[in-house]
């Protein structure tokens, strides 16, 4: 099923599936549409509907992945003026994990991302969170790591093989050591337990450590999860 003109075309299983979102989801692109250039009209989804939406679009993606192009040029001229996405995702850079996509072919102007490798937030990104939350209005974050992420192979090679990286790259997983080290005498697979517990502590610290997101996050207004992509079998796993 495409998405046509940004907007989340859902089947009956979707809609039995996000039955309470109502009129509002069977309509989505509604509520991104800007009011104006200066004061875009904020989403209308509260974090729980925007979580479901994420997940049906998941569903779609793994039981009837397509790609689509139509209305782009349409959706380009609805969005360029302003934006008011509905999810705002910190990513892996990794080739293989589009959030638009794996999400189920989202559109313009849907999902406010920020990509790095490890799916890690330094000031940069957590400025980029605190827009989009406070100021575009997105009631949900996600931190979205994912299997065989190679920023956490390589902080967990640190930690059991004493690992030197060139450039700024051994640099940019220090952070991802810690955890590699606290994860390095658990039962299971030692990188995919990286993985989760990495996207676990990272969506915490976006939740606690920035004021913004966390007068929110305990307003209700927004929700901060972790999660995991499968790259073999394209699911999205909501860790706690």
């Amino acid at each position: 099923m495409c998405n046509r003109q940004g907007k989340p075309e859902l089947d009956r299983r979707g809609m039995l599936a996000l039955a309470g979102l109502g009129m509002a989801m069977a309509t989505l692109g509604i509520g991104l549409r800007p009011a104006s250039a200066q004061e875009p009209k904020r989403t209308s989804l509260t974090p729980d509907q925007a979580l479901a939406a994420l997940k049906e679009g998941n569903t779609r993606y793994v039981t009837n992945p397509q790609a689509c192009v139509a209305g782009l040029a349409e959706r380009r001229a609805e969005v360029s003026a302003a934006q008011a996405p509905w999810a705002t995702i910190v990513g892996c850079s990794d080739s293989r994990v589009p959030p638009e996509l794996l999400f189920g072919g989202l559109g313009l102007g849907e999902l406010f991302v920020a990509r790095n490798a490890g799916n890690l937030v330094d000031t940069t990104t957590m400025g980029a969170i605190e827009y989009s939350v406070e100021h575009l209005g997105s009631p949900l974050v996600v931190v979205l790591g994912h299997k065989r992420c190679g920023a956490i192979a390589a902080a967990c090679d640190v930690v059991a093989k004493g690992a030197t990286f060139p450039g700024s790259i051994g640099s940019m997983i220090q952070s991802i050591v810690p955890v590699a080290t606290a994860m390095s005498s658990k039962p299971g697979d030692f990188v995919d337990n990286t993985v989760r517990e990495s996207a676990r502590r990272t969506a915490k610290h976006v939740a606690s450590a920035s004021p913004v997101v966390a007068s929110l996050v305990k307003s209700g207004k927004v929700k901060v999860l972790a999660a995991r992509y499968d790259l073999d079998d394209g699911k999205v796993e909501y860790l706690v």
